[in-house]
């Protein structure tokens, strides 16, 4: 692993720093440091960082907004990558209700803009506290709409895919336009790779009535601020087993867990879906609760849960 380390960074020089904490660049606010942090300032870093990619071997991890990531205590052993400096930006096309913008933009930010634009469609998202670039990824959705009900295209860089361009003589292949009937988007899922970095992402919109959109925005955040905690969580935790009919909320609250502390860890009062994390507290206590609930859950209900979690330098993927 040092070697790998180190041919990295030969090949990433200035861009790279070393031993970052990122746990506290999630959500969670818990858990340790990457190997290699690398935060992009241009398009131009995307060549230093795949050529480090391909002459190390070594993991990627994509950080966005860090909404739906738990870090290992023992931190991620490779090359952790923001994009925030060159993925911040939004255009809005008013007249043809589409929308671009940065994957680093926060999906509330967004939801904001667009409907103080009068352009409706993406008010859910005003109740997701993630980034674009983690929306796609994990077609993240909400009081009954997702991603994919506006996702037109997005612009990916590929850092697994350097080659020569034999024109120019300089390393091409990158950068990428897809379509998203190419991205492979599901429930809370997407077929993207961790080498798939996404850039920027277009949204079709309709016209509508501003103050209805803005109108509905204060009823979600109303809502959120009624129902689910805040503090240190990732949202919930577990993929509703069948959506409108079955809440793992319900499930866990059944098997007798709401409000249960174990260690640092604890399973929300307001929301039994969400699992919190004390300030300082331990990443491992809050995957062991998670274990925990979905034994539990399954032993007295026969439901196995599907973590919405991605878990980040643990030895299993629970």
């Amino acid at each position: 692993m040092s070697a790998a380390v180190e041919r990295a960074l030969t090949e990433l020089g200035d861009l790279a720093e070393r031993d970052v904490p990122i746990g506290p660049l999630t959500t969670y606010r818990v858990g340790g440091a990457a190997d290699i942090f690398v935060r992009l300032g241009s398009r131009a870093d995307l060549v230093p960082l795949a050529r480090a990619v391909a002459a190390s071997g070594l993991p990627v991890l994509v950080l966005g907004r860090g909404s739906n990531l738990l870090v290992a205590d023992s931190g991620f052993r490779g090359i952790a990558v923001s994009a925030s400096g060159i993925t911040d930006s939004i255009q809005i096309d008013e007249s043809s209700a589409t929308v671009s913008a940065g994957s680093y933009v926060l999906l509330p930010v967004l939801a904001r803009r667009t409907a103080a634009a009068g352009l409706t469609g993406f008010e859910w998202a005003v109740g997701v506290p993630g980034s674009v670039g983690g929306a796609v990824r994990m077609n993240a959705g909400g009081h009954g709409s997702d991603m994919a009900a506006a996702l037109v295209s997005v612009t990916i860089a590929d850092i697994s895919n350097i080659q020569r361009d034999l024109t120019g003589g300089a390393e091409a292949g990158i950068v990428r336009s897809v379509t998203a009937d190419a991205l492979g988007l599901r429930f809370r899922r997407s077929g993207l790779v961790s080498t798939e970095l996404v850039l920027d992402a277009t949204l079709q919109l309709a016209h509508g009535d501003r103050e209805m959109a803005e109108a509905e925005l204060s009823e979600i955040v109303q809502w959120r601020r009624a129902n689910q905690p805040g503090g240190q969580n990732a949202g919930s935790v577990f993929v509703n087993p069948v959506p409108g009919e079955v809440t793992c909320g319900a499930l866990i609250e059944k098997a007798g867990l709401r409000g249960l502390r174990r260690g640092t860890a604890t399973v929300s009062d307001k929301h039994a879906n969400f699992i919190q994390a004390d300030e300082n507290g331990s990443a491992g206590d809050v995957r062991n609760m998670m274990r925990h609930v979905r034994a539990e859950v399954e032993r007295s209900t026969g439901y196995r849960l599907r973590s919405e979690i991605r878990l980040i330098g643990f030895d299993d993927d629970f």
